[in-house]
């Protein structure tokens, strides 16, 4: 893997400025910013199959569009059964609150919402490592998703853990500067926020630019990184890029 290659490949592309400014703004509309999702998509998918110019061109909103569409779907299907179980236990810490205004219930009212309670926290604990594991395997789903573009894709679990549990070392290398990469972006960007802050109005534009500019240059950065993965993981032979 070229690590170097990840972070500075957005300023050789030419129309950087132009490409990236206008992610920027895609990102932070609601609805439209779907289209920023398929964008870092196109990214990966470019990587992955040797494109000179990984930045693509916003000259197909519409399929950066429907490719974040489909992962923000993905994304649902996977936290339904966090919604689902969640209404058990709020079902019966509401069920005890109806109870509770009925005098002789108030004990069983009281036993229902420690239950509930202790449902809930147990449950949420389960979520969160849950989430933790969704957030690690991701990546290799976006891999999946970009070589072969459908909704499916996102759920073929046993591929995506096959392609980690062989390429473990270029996956955990680009999950880890991933993550590297954002919280020392994040660190610095905060750091300078807080001081043009105390300069009215203009501190606060400066600030908003600096915010919108560095989540797009992390999340290209990102794409490049698993794109790299991506490369490896694959033969690229076998690999054709999704219509």
């Amino acid at each position: 893997m070229d690590i170097e290659k990840s972070f500075t490949f957005p300023f050789e592309d030419k129309e950087w400025v132009t490409k990236l400014g206008l992610g920027a703004v895609i990102s932070m509309v609601p609805i439209l910013n779907f289209a920023w999702s398929g964008y870092l998509v196109g990214i990966l998918r470019n990587v992955m199959n040797h494109a000179t110019e990984p930045l693509p061109a916003w000259d197909d909103l519409g399929k950066a569009f429907s490719d974040g569409l489909i992962l923000f779907a993905a994304g649902l299907i996977y936290a339904l059964p966090v919604l689902i179980l969640l209404c058990l236990p709020l079902g019966i810490m509401a069920f005890s609150g109806i109870l509770s205004g009925n005098s002789t219930m108030e004990e069983v009212a009281r036993m229902m919402a420690e239950a509930g309670g202790a449902l809930f926290l147990g449950l949420l604990c389960v979520f969160l490592l849950y989430g933790m594991a969704l957030s690690v395997i991701y990546p290799a789903i976006l891999v999946m998703f970009s070589r072969e573009g459908t909704l499916a894709a996102c759920f073929k679990l046993r591929e995506a853990f096959n392609i980690i549990s062989r390429n473990a070392g270029p996956f955990f290398t680009a999950w880890s500067l991933s993550l590297a990469a954002g919280l020392g972006v994040g660190l610095v960007v905060g750091f300078v926020n807080a001081v043009v802050s105390w300069i009215p109005c203009l501190g606060w534009i400066i600030g908003l630019a600096l915010s919108l500019a560095s989540g797009a240059y992390i999340g290209v950065v990102y794409a490049h990184l698993f794109g790299q993965f991506g490369r490896v993981a694959f033969d690229q032979n076998q690999l054709a890029p999704a219509s």
